[in-house]
């Protein structure tokens, strides 16, 4: 399949520095969708907490 060390060591360098790229895209896009604002536990909205509020 491979010539030589050289041929191997190229393909081995190439498939990696692929999946390097295919990861640092796949974090580019998660970075870039909006995630979801103001979800608690269980995905459950928070209430906005009121200064009034006194629970003790």
């Amino acid at each position: 399949m491979f010539g030589n060390d050289a041929d191997f060591m190229l393909t081995l360098h190439r498939s990696h520095s692929a999946e390097l790229r295919a990861d640092a895209a796949a974090d580019r896009l998660a970075r870039s969708l909006s995630r979801p604002v103001s979800r608690g536990w269980l995905g459950r909205r928070r209430q906005a907490g009121r200064t009034g509020d006194a629970r003790r």
